[in-house]
Order: C-alpha cells, then sequence, then structure tokens
C-alpha cells in the first residue's frame, strides 16, 4: 500500500484502503478533487442551462426513435437511480422499454418495486432470464479464482442486455441511471474490474466451472465498438441535467409508486448486499460505502458527520439480516460454513492471471491517439459522417 500510515479524507470519507489514495495539505484526497474537477461544469451550470442541453437530448431520442414502438431503453433493478430515471422519462414524454437481468438474485423487494412501476407508469417490460445452473457454476469460478469483482457476471450481463434490446428494436439511445451527483466518484482501480471483460468471463468459466455461456448474455469489447460505431447506439445520462436528491427522489417513489427503499445504494439484489455488505470487507478490506458516501458529502446532499456516522455501524441493518443472507448464500450456493470460512480467508488474485481484453479496450479507447485513428479507419469502413462516443459506465 502507498500509504502506510492510516489516513481519512478530511472533505469526503475515503481512506488509505484505496491503495492510490492522495491527499493534499488540506488532508483532501485527489478522489473527491478530480469528482469536483469533472463536475464542475455540471454542478455551477444553472438550471436553465440544464434543461436546456436535457431538451436537446430528449428531442434528439424522440427524432431517432419515430415510427418504432418504444424510443429508448432503460435498464431497470429496482434501485432508486433507475427507478427515478424511468419515472423522469416517462414525464419528459420519452418511450422507454424497460429491461431487466433477472440471475437468480433478485429480491423480492425489488420485483414488486419493478412490477408497482412498469403497470404504474404504462409501459413495456423485458426481463431477461439467466439459466440458474450456469450463472451458479460461473459464480462459482469466480470465488474459486479468488477475484475480487464477482459482481462483473451481474454487470456486464446487465449491459448486454440493454445493448440487445436496443439492437433488436433498432434504437439508438440507452438512458443509464447513473448521475454525478450521487455516484460520479471513480471507484478505485483495486476495487473492482474492468466491466466488458467477457474474455475474463469465458476464461474463469471454462477453467474452473468447464461452464460455456449459453444463456449469459455477455458483452466485450468487440460487441461494444461495434454497437457504438456501427450501429450508432449511444449511453445518455439524463439524471445529470435533472435536479436529483436521492432522498427526495425516494420519498417520491415511496408516495407515488408505494415504493419499498434500502438501507443502502444497490441492495436490491441479495447477492450483492451481501457481496458488498460482507464478502468485500472480510475477504478485501474494503467498504464500498465509502465512495458512495462520500460522493453524497462532496455533492451537497450529505453532512461529513452523517458519512461517518452511517459507516460506524455495520453495512447490515442487523445482525439477525446479515446472518439470514449468510443462510440464504450458503443454501443457494450448496456451500457450508467451513467452505465461506476458507474463501475468505484465500489470498486474493487478479483477474488479469486468468485472461483478459481490458488491454485492447486501453488501446482503443484510452490513448487519444489509437482512439481516432481507430475512429478513422471505421468511418472509412462503414462510410458514416459522424461516430458517437459512448461511456463505460462503472458499476458502483
Amino acid at each position: 500500500m502507498k500509504n502506510e500510515a492510516y489516513q481519512v479524507c478530511t472533505r469526503c470519507v475515503m481512506d488509505t484502503t484505496a491503495a492510490d489514495i492522495e491527499f493534499n495539505e488540506d488532508g483532501h484526497c485527489h478522489y473527491c478533487a478530480e469528482f469536483l474537477a469533472k463536475g464542475e461544469r455540471l454542478f455551477r451550470s444553472t438550471p436553465d442551462a440544464r434543461k436546456k442541453e436535457l431538451d436537446g437530448i430528449v428531442a434528439r431520442i424522440k427524432a431517432k426513435g419515430k415510427r418504432k414502438p418504444y424510443d429508448c431503453v432503460i435498464g431497470v433493478s429496482g434501485g432508486v437511480d433507475s427507478s427515478w430515471l424511468l419515472v423522469q422519462a416517462v414525464s419528459l414524454g420519452l418511450r422507454p422499454l424497460a429491461v431487466h437481468m433477472d440471475n437468480g438474485w433478485n429480491s423480492e423487494l425489488a420485483q414488486n418495486n419493478i412490477a408497482n412501476l412498469v403497470r404504474n407508469l404504462g409501459i413495456d417490460l423485458h426481463t431477461h432470464v439467466i439459466d440458474w445452473h450456469e450463472y451458479k457454476n460461473l459464480m462459482q469460478a469466480f470465488f474459486d479464482a479468488d477475484v475480487i469483482d464477482v459482481e462483473l457476471l451481474y454487470d456486464n450481463a446487465m449491459l448486454a442486455v440493454n445493448h440487445r434490446a436496443a439492437v433488436r428494436h433498432g434504437l439508438r439511445y440507452i438512458l443509464a441511471g447513473y448521475n454525478k451527483a450521487t455516484e460520479g466518484m471513480a471507484i478505485p482501480q483495486e476495487w473492482n474490474w474492468f466491466k466488458y471483460d467477457k474474455r475474463n468471463i469465458k476464461a474463469l468459466g471454462r477453467q474452473f466451472g468447464k461452464t460455456r455461456l449459453q444463456s449469459f448474455p455477455a458483452v466485450g469489447t468487440v460487441g461494444y465498438t461495434l454497437n457504438n460505431f456501427v450501429r450508432g447506439i449511444r449511453w445518455v445520462a439524463p439524471l445529470d441535467f435533472i435536479e436529483y436528491n436521492k432522498e427526495e427522489a425516494v420519498q417520491a417513489l415511496i408516495s407515488d409508486f408505494g415504493y419499498k427503499p434500502y438501507p443502502y445504494k444497490h441492495y436490491e439484489s441479495i447477492f450483492t448486499r451481501f457481496y458488498q455488505g460482507f464478502i468485500l470487507p472480510a475477504k478485501f478490506g474494503i467498504d464500498k460505502r465509502r465512495v458512495h458516501l462520500g460522493t453524497l458529502v462532496v455533492s451537497g446532499q450529505l453532512s461529513r458527520e452523517d458519512a461517518v456516522a452511517k459507516l460506524e455501524e455495520s453495512p447490515y441493518p442487523s445482525e439477525d439480516a446479515l446472518n439470514s443472507d449468510k443462510q440464504y448464500f450458503l443454501k443457494k450456493m450448496g456451500w457450508t460454513p467451513e467452505q465461506l470460512d476458507d474463501y475468505i480467508a484465500r489470498p486474493e488474485k487478479s483477474h488479469s492471471v486468468y485472461g483478459t481484453e481490458k488491454p485492447l479496450w486501453d488501446y482503443l479507447y484510452t490513448d487519444s491517439k489509437d482512439r481516432w485513428a481507430f475512429r478513422a479507419v471505421w468511418r472509412g469502413l462503414t462510410g458514416m459522417k459522424q461516430l458517437t462516443n459512448g461511456q463505460l459506465f462503472q458499476s458502483h
């Protein structure tokens, strides 16, 4: 670890569990500094300016969706961000197709939240169900490999479901619940993994589970590139241009749609709840709430004192809730308590050990010269006049 002495940012709540964290003379970390710098234009923009930009986005989506049953795709998980995005999209006059990915870990609460939303908003829902045996084997492969980002499976599959729905219906826009105000702070690189790494998923499945992808809808760098540059499918984040206060959104969802909230971000999935609330802290020494709460602090939606107080609490609302999820996990995965203890005790291994397409992504999309050269090639091959730039969204 770069920082030998433990230190916590005096502005947000990020700390030296992020190995690459740097602090200035005021004790402010580079994570919140970069967040403020990147979001400066958005945070300082006037409501009128944001509305004008949003109106332009909505107009383009409507224009591209003319004479089609839908004009955009929205992935829904039952969480606050995607739920609120769905509500706002309909209020803006858009005709979204809601898509959901069922990997066998959805909480009953999440399913009810989604059902209430789509029914009351009068929109269509497409759910892609992954064969549980296949998904379980892939999860077991990730556990056996001792890599950190078991949630790569969920995140990649959800990205793929969104891409597939857009292609199937000839749509140009996928709306993401991502927004700078509540999740704009970067996740430390060592806390998760590259989300379009189809090669890594396939490699782990083969090596540890002898599992081939069948019902699992993976998407990789090539698929993303084809959809973005050839088909012109774009990811956009409308919540960046809407006055979005998470607590106010939760209250509106509760009153208007009978929404049931979760104690922390991404807890709509039973496994995600157990992964973030138990596995990450116990095996990897990571508490992702630091990023989530730190973002709210820096964006002015939560006091630092309240964030610190929340971090002193257990990630679970009670010990009984943790034990309940632990027993559910053991039963669903077919593990004994001793197997869980053995897994937690084993050292971490890097995803890159097993094969990855991240270097290809970095080559095509990170270095500016390579990126623009690559776009020029695609422009020549496809005859397109304009190529749109997509965005890789990290799961928080």
